[in-house]
């Protein structure tokens, strides 16, 4: 058996599907089945069984000589969230529960970091091990992330293959249900398919024109692929950007969409709220070079 934490949601569906495709069928989905929107996207998978988060762990405990991989997607990825202990519960010691769990049984295992880890990048975006402690996340969601790569890096206990995916600004099917935390690219095709024009914040900083802020988008199916070739690869353990190691700007991005939707190019800029003006990220791009010396 496979299991899919966050199995419903956005990256974890998309991962289910690819991997019906790839005759996967016996994968338990471990969410909460609370959203109707969330849950479409499991519509027409092939699963063994949907598992309530709050269950799962009793469940594990009696079939976990059943579990061959564990891919944990599952957290609270609203980065507005200022709720400390709900995120240090669901984001950080959760996690720690599922790769205990792991280290006990021995079962190999790939989680969900996030490139909202780095911050502003004024250290780069580089996945060297040595470099992950001094990074200085700029939100509440991503200091929880980082706390649980830091336990992973220091914990001398480690299953028997496991990879933890910084992943960069992931778009595709699948996202409705994410509201304000959906892809901007997702936002953008909404935006114009009901109003004929995009909103993008404006730049607060001399040097970044408006709209010029960047980031390295990368779509789903190619994370899932990458996933799935981590799967049966299982060597190099260790943390991994995920993304395309291009950025791209948010006017650059936005005209694709209006030109593939046949539309005229037609964006507002809009102020940023003051209370995520120090916590914005203008640019990030993914450095790929320890992901590609895999040669998967």
């Amino acid at each position: 058996m496979i299991v899919v934490t966050g199995g419903a949601g956005f990256i974890g569906s998309n991962l289910v599907k690819k991997l019906n495709q790839h005759n996967f069928n016996h994968i338990i989905v471990v969410d909460k089945f609370e959203n109707a929107a969330k849950n479409e996207n499991l519509k027409d998978t092939k699963v063994l069984n949907s598992i309530d988060r709050d269950s799962f762990f009793p469940w594990a405990s009696q079939n976990a000589e059943s579990i061959e991989f564990i891919f944990h997607l599952g957290a609270r990825t609203d980065t507005t969230e200022y709720n400390l202990e709900l995120l240090r519960q669901l984001n950080t010691e959760y996690s720690k529960q599922v790769w205990n769990l792991c280290v006990k049984e021995q079962i190999p295992i790939i989680y969900a970091s996030s490139a909202a880890t780095y911050g502003d990048g004024e250290l780069g975006f580089n996945d060297d091990h040595q470099l992950i402690p001094q990074l200085k996340p700029l939100n509440a969601y991503a200091q929880s992330k980082q706390e649980f790569d830091l336990w992973v890096l220091k914990n001398p206990q480690k299953p028997l293959f496991w990879a933890g995916l910084k992943f960069f600004n992931v778009y595709g099917p699948g996202e409705m249900h994410k509201g304000k935390m959906a892809s901007m690219i997702h936002q953008a095709f909404t935006q114009i398919e009901n109003t004929g024009r995009v909103k993008l914040f404006k730049s607060y900083k001399s040097e970044v024109a408006d709209g010029e802020q960047k980031r390295d988008f990368i779509h789903v199916d190619e994370v899932t692929d990458l996933m799935i070739k981590l799967m049966h690869y299982r060597k190099e353990s260790g943390i991994y950007n995920v993304g395309t190691g291009q950025s791209r700007s948010f006017n650059e991005m936005v005209k694709q969409v209006f030109d593939s939707m046949s539309k005229p190019v037609n964006i507002e800029y809009i102020e940023m709220p003051n209370e995520l003006r120090s916590k914005y990220q203008y640019h990030t791009q993914a450095d790929i070079r320890k992901l590609k010396s895999l040669n998967l």
